[in-house]
């Protein structure tokens, strides 16, 4: 905004020299102010339409034609040479802009408005000006080609600098992943060997008491009682390994805060009743987080703003929400693409939902997955 009105007061400068330059009459300066009024009124519409370059070269190239002939010698008089100031800075802005080709058109206006009005001026004048026009063209012809270049480069570094993060992340994932393998295979391991074993001891040594002679049973029973403890403790055991298969809401809340220091991202998380404690299996949070890198990634594709809401809940314990919502200024038609049909097929896959709504000023995704009993997790069987 800053520059908007360092550019307003340069354009300002020259109009003003350039009329303290004229000397006309009170009527002519009339339309010659109106010719102003009309000029300025295009300068403030340009930033709306900044973004379509056709209409930007139209109007750059109308606001030449309006301050050539607003600033026309009358009878008498000689070149204004705040003219060149003018169509000097209506050619940057148009380098600035535009491509090549539309900044041809722009200075082809200029260059044709200038030798009208200098079609009887002295040899002198003309030399000069012809002079200034090829420096002037040329340095914007050497601008324009450093523009591309870095823009060039600009985009480069950017593909590569998205790459990289991509690949982080997904070694980072990888890496969570694996680590939630080898957890998950161990706790199987246990639960199905070492857990099935000592329930058949605990059923062989019942048996052995109920046939064992009186002064035995009671070795029986303390041998009996620490192979329960033993079952036991491997039962927490193998609790303990599920419930850190990745460290449910705590795991995911520390990889999206990787995502956000990597993407330049500022996240306000809100973490609402009892989603800490609920009970996500592994793969459950590995959806929810690809589902928030998924939304975040298109924040970064499609919209301006730079900071998203994400909420979790899991209200009755029974079901977990999640809900990233991010605001958008244009009015563009929402249509689904491969990233969120992925996201959507991912969450249905382990019996969730998943609904995606944009309003005027808002882009929302809310996501519910179901949670399984904590019982359901663990068979009952092993306490014999």
């Amino acid at each position: 905004m800053k520059l908007y009105w360092i550019w307003l007061l340069f354009n300002i400068i020259p109009w003003v020299f350039a009329f303290t330059y004229l000397s006309v009459s009170m009527i002519e300066m009339l339309w010659r102010l109106f010719g102003v009024a009309v000029y300025f009124i295009i300068f403030f519409i340009m930033p709306l339409v900044i973004s379509k370059p056709v209409i930007t070269m139209i109007l750059l190239s109308l606001n030449t034609c309006i301050a050539i002939i607003t600033l026309y010698p009358a009878q008498g008089d000689g070149f204004n040479p705040f003219l060149l100031l003018i169509l000097s800075m209506l050619i940057g802005e148009a380098c600035y802009h535009l491509n090549i080709r539309q900044v041809s058109v722009v200075a082809s206006v200029s260059i044709v408005g200038v030798i009208v009005i200098l079609w009887n001026a002295e040899l002198f004048t003309i030399g000069f000006i012809a002079i200034y026009f090829i420096f002037l063209l040329t340095a914007s012809f050497i601008y324009q080609q450093t523009k591309y270049h870095n823009d060039d480069l600009s985009a480069r570094n950017d593909a590569l600098l998205s790459e990289y993060r991509s690949v982080k992340r997904r070694l980072s994932s990888d890496e969570e992943i694996a680590r939630q393998e080898e957890r998950a295979l161990i706790g199987h391991e246990i639960h199905d060997s070492v857990g099935h074993k000592l329930t058949a001891l605990l059923m062989q040594l019942e048996v052995f008491r109920l046939q064992a002679a009186e002064d035995n049973r009671a070795q029986v029973e303390s041998l009996k009682e620490l192979a329960n403890q033993s079952l036991e403790e491997t039962r927490n055991a193998v609790k303990m390994l599920k419930s850190n298969d990745v460290g449910g809401l705590a795991g995911v809340l520390r990889l999206i805060r990787k995502l956000e220091t990597e993407s330049f991202i500022r996240i306000h998380f809100s973490v609402k009743h009892g989603a800490f404690a609920a009970p996500l299996t592994g793969e459950q949070s590995f959806v929810v987080y690809r589902s928030v890198q998924e939304a975040l990634t298109n924040i970064m594709k499609h919209s301006n703003a730079r900071e998203a809401e994400v909420m979790f809940e899991a209200p009755g314990g029974s079901v977990f929400r999640f809900e990233i919502n991010n605001p958008v200024k244009n009015d563009n038609r929402f249509q689904e693409g491969f990233g969120l049909g992925s996201m959507r097929e991912r969450i249905e896959k382990i019996g969730g939902e998943l609904h995606v709504q944009k309003t005027d000023g808002q882009f929302i995704v809310r996501g519910l997955i179901k949670l399984a009993e904590l019982g359901e997790e663990y068979d009952s069987d092993t306490t014999g």
